[in-house]
Parts: structure tokens; C-alpha cells; sequence
């Protein structure tokens, strides 16, 4: 059995995992990476890195590399509510366009980065226990394929290991703000359906579906229905995604000339908050805090958990601030910038029709491009949704509408 002292364990190497151990390791500390996968590996993901990732990419040295992938940017953002579309630019003058890459590519990029920074890496590596003493997380025990079971200590063991974390679970960390599983979705590939640069969704009653491409000149699809549904529609996955897809004749007619290039993957994810720290742990990415996956916020929220973090921990590593302190702001940063948009995807992945007043004010969107370049970035994350809600922004949305009345949602 062999032992090392690291600063730091990150527990799973994917956007969240690989993101903060490279910044860590960039600032000269001692990491430790493990997954339990082997990259290149999928996973089940929306793909979508909004504006708000692609300037983390970009701040971070990274993007030209995803760019060398061949996905294609993403310069518009179309909402069709039935009777009227409303589209918009997603993107800023720093990063003026999405992407949509696959996560076998996007992945293994971060975990390069990792290990370029000097990150010690083990994929394949399972984690058999955490370790406690004191009341403290002190580092863990595993092993590799095939391999003997090893020790290693940190100052911080950090949770990057998702929805089922199991850093979070050995902890118990508190979780808060809590609401259920609200929809289930379907995706999956296809080719022969091009996309010209766009992201396109559907709402309709009780359904909706989006579509936007990815790597290889396919075209990802995800359909979206009420949770209380999601059991029943598991019966006939085939069957029912084509049905909610026909709910819209023209894009229906597009996809008879496009060809299914894999299978189906679906989920239902709950929603929630956890606690991300205490005496010598931490959790970023999904293992921290987790919303509905319906405005795809997931990939750039983990980047921006993993900054955040990170400067936390080289407080605390480099004797600025008290380790509760440090990640304490990390809590509260957090929080107070992702709690207007966890309201708003909750109340949009119950895929219930919107309140009246939403309705007027979303018709009154329409044609304005200004104000539809607003919303389009309020669903990438760009843009605050308590920002573009506010009663200033609404009354200037009417008053070009022509008078219409309507009040924030």
C-alpha cells in the first residue's frame, strides 16, 4: 500500500473534475485526478457549452482546441411557441457564439489540460472509501484496473463526481432549495438534418423538443415530457419521441430526409442544492448543485463552479483566507448568481403553458430583435433572468410593443 500527500483529490474528471484541477495545478499545487471511466468516454449530456462556457474556454487557453474538433458554432438561439418564434443571438462580443460538442471530445480535452498543468491523472481508477478522521475528510482509498488497493491524503478532497456523488454522500452534505423531478427527456443522433448555425426549440402543451448540432454533421434531438408521464412514455421510446416531433408538421417533414445514427439516452434529474464544503471536502459541478438539464445550463455551470472554487481553495492553500471563509463566499457567489435561472428552468421544465402576463410579454418579444437577442441570452446563461424580468426591462418591452400590458412573470 503506498501513500502521498496531495493538496488536493478531485473525485471525476469531466467538466466540472478536469476544470478545477487544471486551474489548481496551474497554480502550482499538488493534485491528484481520478475517474472511474477512461477517456476518450461518453456521457449522457445536453452538449451544449452557451456563451458563458465558451468564454471559459477561452480564458482558460482551450477553445481554438474544441474549435480543431469540427463542431460547429451555434449563432442563434429559436424559442417557437406555436403561433410565433422568437430568435435571438446568444452570444457577447467575448464569445458570440455556442457550441455543441460531443462529450467523447470535450471530455478528453479538459483532461489533457489537466495533465499538461500538472495534474497527476488516473482514469480507471475506482474509488473504494473516503477517509475520515476526526470528523475530517482526509483523502481516500482505491485502486486501478486490475490493480492494489492504494491510500492517498490531501488537505481538501474535492466532489466532482455528479448527481450521485459519492463525496456528497459520505459527508451527508445538507442539501436545500429542493424540488423534484419535473420532466423526462430523450436524445439521440442524427445525420442528413443540417442546422445552419442554429439552435432550435418547440414548445408545445405538455411537450417540447430542441435540436442542435454537434460533431461529425450530426444533429442531436431531445424530447421532453412531464415527469408524471415519463414512466408510460419509457414504454415506447421510438414511438412516442417521433410523436411529440410530429406535433410540428415542418420539422417533422425535415426529419424524413435525416437518418437515426444511434441509440436513445434519456433521464430525469431532480433538482437541488448541496452544501459544497466542510473540514476537508468540497463539491463542485452537479455534485454541488443540480437543475433540470432543459436550458442545458450543466457544462458552463461546471466551469463556473470550478473557477470559483478554485480561488477559494488557492486562498485557503496559500494562507489569504480561512478555509471557511473562502468557501464559504464560494457558497454564497454561487448561490446568489444561479438562483434567479434555477427558478426559471424549474418553472419551464413543468412544460405547463405560460401564465398569461408571460404570454403577452412574450408576443410582445416578438419582432423586436433587441429584445429577443435579450431573451436568447437569458437561456444561455448570459443574461439574468431576474435582469430581463425586471419591471424596467418588461415596461420597455411593452412600450416598444406598442402599449401592450404585461408584468413580469
Amino acid at each position: 500500500m503506498t501513500e502521498n500527500q496531495y493538496d488536493a483529490i478531485v473525485v471525476g474528471a469531466r467538466c466540472a473534475g478536469s476544470s478545477i484541477a487544471m486551474l489548481l495545478a496551474r497554480k502550482g499545487y499538488s493534485v491528484l485526478l481520478v475517474d472511474k471511466a477512461t477517456f476518450p468516454s461518453d456521457t449522457i449530456s445536453t452538449h451544449l457549452v452557451h456563451p458563458p462556457g465558451v468564454a471559459a474556454l477561452q480564458r482558460w487557453g482551450l477553445l481554438d482546441r474544441l474549435v480543431a474538433t469540427g463542431c460547429p458554432p451555434i449563432d442563434t438561439y429559436a424559442f417557437d411557441f406555436g403561433p410565433f418564434t422568437i430568435s435571438g443571438a446568444p452570444g457577447t462580443i467575448e464569445a458570440p457564439v455556442a457550441y455543441g460538442p460531443r462529450r467523447t471530445l470535450l471530455d478528453r480535452l479538459l483532461v489533457d489540460a489537466a495533465l499538461e498543468a500538472g495534474a497527476e491523472v488516473r482514469e480507471g481508477f475506482t474509488v473504494e472509501d473516503i477517509l475520515i478522521e476526526d470528523d475530517r475528510i482526509t483523502g481516500l482509498r482505491g485502486h486501478g484496473k486490475g490493480g492494489r488497493t492504494v491510500t492517498e491524503h490531501a488537505r481538501v478532497v474535492v466532489g466532482a463526481d455528479g448527481l450521485h456523488s459519492m463525496v456528497a454522500k459520505v459527508v451527508r452534505a445538507e442539501q436545500y432549495n429542493e424540488k423534484p423531478r419535473l420532466q423526462g427527456s430523450y436524445y439521440t443522433y442524427w445525420s442528413g438534418l443540417p442546422m445552419n448555425g442554429r439552435f432550435e426549440a418547440y414548445i408545445r402543451l405538455n411537450r417540447a423538443f430542441a435540436a442542435w448540432p454537434t460533431n461529425n454533421d450530426l444533429t442531436l434531438i431531445i424530447c421532453g415530457w412531464p415527469f408524471a408521464e415519463f414512466e408510460a412514455y419509457k414504454r415506447d421510446i421510438e414511438a412516442n419521441y417521433l410523436k411529440t416531433l410530429e406535433l410540428v408538421p415542418p420539422f417533422a417533414d425535415r426529419l424524413r430526409a435525416a437518418t437515426r445514427e444511434a441509440r436513445f439516452v434519456g433521464t430525469a434529474v431532480p433538482n437541488y442544492f448541496r452544501k459544497p464544503y466542510g473540514p476537508g471536502w468540497a463539491l463542485v459541478g452537479d455534485a454541488g448543485y443540480n437543475k433540470d438539464f432543459i436550458t442545458a445550463q450543466g457544462i458552463h455551470d461546471a466551469f463556473r463552479d470550478a473557477e470559483l472554487c478554485a480561488t477559494a481553495l488557492d486562498q485557503t492553500f496559500s494562507g489569504a483566507s480561512s478555509f471557511d471563509v473562502a468557501m464559504s463566499t464560494y457558497q454564497s457567489v454561487r448561490d446568489q448568481h444561479v438562483m434567479p435561472m434555477y427558478e426559471f428552468t424549474c418553472k419551464f421544465a413543468t412544460l405547463t403553458p405560460p401564465p398569461p402576463d408571460l404570454q403577452r410579454l412574450l408576443l410582445a418579444m416578438h419582432g423586436n430583435q433587441e429584445a429577443m437577442d435579450g431573451f436568447a441570452r437569458v437561456n444561455a446563461g448570459v443574461t439574468s433572468p431576474a435582469e430581463f424580468f425586471s419591471d424596467e426591462n418588461v415596461g420597455r418591452i411593452v412600450a416598444k410593443a406598442g402599449g401592450l400590458q404585461a408584468n413580469p412573470p
